[in-house]
């Protein structure tokens, strides 16, 4: 593979540093920038102005309203908007359910929820995980149970689901459901699609080590849901999770953050002083910046090549696991160099710094007052989307067949 890029991927490069200088609202690159926390109307805008320029669903094929673009413009695509300082975009619709109505759902469904993920006129969420079932999804206990009455058929869905990102913004939500309790336990699962405006959906918060509100939990009593918001086959919903779960693994690794993440730090560790010096000259520190970016350029690599395959019509197998690991694990070495960077100033975490606004000067450099709470929330990278100790099982029986 030649990693160099073309004069042509040079010029779509271009392209989009320019789109990202003449766009992307100052506002919001600020706050990028700064770690702190976006809201729902800045992450709406950002979707809206990539959808008007036809750039926000870049993996969907043209015919659904995707730019036609190839591996390596995707790459390039992500990595400038995440070393620009651009939101990045809400997944849950676009990155997830999207590719999986594309390839499993009825012209109807595709006709109907597709536009209105572009639009931006549904905002999805997910319901996988619940208390007992997390990276082991085939043991979901919410059901849903098909009957009709003089409204119609339809499903009466019960159970609940946490760690749901972002749910209290969302409208909608995909939920894996079983509607089979006899069959074992990938063969009774179905993938629902349900309005959380419904009767009977309860969102409460959960609020993470960082204070933040970012997860929830969801419940269902007595919900009805339409058959016709059934994806695929009733009872082969396990198929469709699994198709999902490759995207989300793979975007989960985020080499683009990462590329933002490393350049952040070197700033940082340039102008921080230890022992007269710049960090960046310390003997320990520069070992470990240096093994982390070499980590990031392979990972690099590994990404282009899943894109790549992705592109000819594949689908990522045991790559969006090894993707999964190595990614999360950058990730969280970066903000724990971060932190490590910012020494006692890093120690306090005050909640009102993560928010646009907060008047009080930081104590120690300015990048410090994000610094504790960011390193906290992205703990959670290598458990969400499978844990990293599931994502080598997975590798092992699909590569090893052990």
């Amino acid at each position: 593979m030649d990693l160099n890029f073309t004069p042509e991927e040079e010029a779509f490069r271009a392209e989009v540093q320019g789109f990202l200088r003449d766009k992307l609202p100052a506002r919001l690159r600020d706050k990028v920038k700064a770690g702190l926390r976006l809201t729902r109307a800045d992450s709406v805008e950002w979707h809206a102005l990539l959808n008007e320029r036809g750039w926000l669903a870049n993996h969907w094929p043209t015919q659904y309203g995707g730019p036609g673009w190839n591996a390596v413009q995707k790459f390039i695509f992500e990595n400038e908007c995440a070393v620009g300082g651009a939101p990045r975009i809400v997944p849950f619709g676009v990155n997830m359910l999207g590719p999986v109505l594309i390839k499993y759902g009825s012209e109807a469904q595709k006709q109907r929820w597709l536009p209105r993920i572009l639009n931006g006129d549904d905002w999805w969420c997910q319901g996988y995980s619940e208390p007992g079932s997390g990276s082991d999804l085939a043991s979901v206990k919410t059901t849903a149970v098909r009957t009709q009455d003089e409204t119609g058929e339809h499903y009466i869905v019960n159970g609940q689901k946490t760690w749901t990102t972002l749910g209290h913004h969302a409208n909608m939500i995909f939920c894996l459901v079983r509607t089979d309790r006899e069959a074992k336990q990938q063969s009774g699962i179905s993938f629902l699609l349900v309005d959380m405006d419904s009767p009977g959906v309860e969102v409460r918060p959960i609020i993470t080590l960082d204070g933040e509100h970012e997860v929830n939990e969801v419940f269902f009593t007595d919900v009805k849901v339409p058959v016709a918001n059934l994806v695929g086959e009733e009872n082969k919903g396990w198929t469709y999770a699994k198709y999902l779960l490759t995207y989300e693994r793979t975007n989960i690794a985020g080499v683009g953050f990462s590329v933002a993440a490393l350049e952040r730090l070197k700033r940082i560790a340039a102008k921080v002083q230890r022992h007269g010096r710049p960090l960046i000259e310390d003997p320990a520190f520069a070992t470990r910046l240096a093994k982390v970016e070499i980590d990031l350029e392979n990972m690099k690599t590994t990404n282009l090549r899943v894109i790549a395959a992705v592109a000819g019509g594949g689908v990522p197998g045991a790559e969006s696991s090894m993707l999964k690991i190595r990614g999360t694990e950058i990730r969280q070495e970066l903000t724990s160099l971060t932190r490590r960077a910012m020494g006692p100033y890093a120690l306090p975490f005050i909640e009102e710094a993560m928010y646009e606004g907060y008047a009080d000067a930081p104590v120690g450099p300015a990048e410090a007052a994000q610094a504790a709470a960011i390193y906290f929330n992205n703990r959670k990278l290598s458990i969400f989307g499978g844990s990293n100790e599931i994502q080598k099982n997975i590798i092992s029986k699909m590569i090893l067949g052990l």
